[in-house]
């Protein structure tokens, strides 16, 4: 798993896509996470502004995320 530093209380996933490097843009994360590609916490998301926090975990195009706070 692979674990993403953030430094607000949450991050949208659509955001959290972008950022790991996972899409190239808003666009396609929205297509993609509308399509049933995205996994979090093991079910299917749907929605692209679902709102990732520490302890959650996102699997996407084979890769799984996790959230932490920044120290």
């Amino acid at each position: 798993m692979r674990e993403i530093t953030i430094t607000t209380e949450f991050i949208k996933l659509q955001d959290l896509l972008k950022f790991a490097g996972l899409v190239e843009t808003g666009g396609e994360a929205k297509e993609r996470v509308q399509s049933g590609e995205a996994l979090v916490n093991g079910e299917p998301c749907f929605q692209r502004g679902r709102k990732i926090r520490p302890g959650d975990a996102v699997s996407f195009a084979g890769e799984t995320l996790g959230v932490k706070y920044a120290d």
